[in-house]
């Protein structure tokens, strides 16, 4: 599931094509990932503007980034529900996906260089990353 504000150009464009994909940006993609989310693709082509290269999916053809990413996932968009009006929920069924091997070890993510982090926006151009480990019990 993701959430997409109903009025942005990648709603649109999800909602015409029903495919769509999902990038995990690491910490290197810090730059490129407040860029491309500061600014709308419908009057300019945020790959090519901000130089950053990307690769075809192997199942859908989407656009995916891998420079500077730690995974990515393509994905079918599955049929409106109620969420999807109510909360911009959109639901979708991973087709393919990929993830660093440095990162991504034996089904589990491990964080132990912090260079290899997952990034997460806070809000106005503030991200954390992933990396502190906490076990339960």
């Amino acid at each position: 599931a993701i959430v997409v504000d109903k009025s942005t150009w990648t709603r649109e464009l999800i909602e015409r094509n029903g495919k769509f994909g999902i990038v995990i940006p690491g910490v290197a993609a810090t730059n490129w990932t407040w860029a491309v989310g500061s600014v709308s693709g419908r009057d300019e082509d945020k790959f090519n503007c901000y130089g950053i290269p990307v690769v075809k999916g192997p199942v859908l053809g989407l656009p995916l980034v891998e420079e500077k990413c730690l995974a990515w996932m393509e994905c079918r968009l599955l049929p409106a529900t109620s969420a999807q009006e109510k909360y911009d929920t959109l639901f979708g069924e991973v087709v393919s996906a990929a993830a660093d091997a440095r990162v991504f070890v034996e089904g589990r993510w491990q964080f132990d260089d912090d260079k290899l982090n997952t990034l997460h926006h806070l809000g106005a151009g503030t991200f954390v990353t992933s990396g502190k480990r906490v076990t339960a019990g």
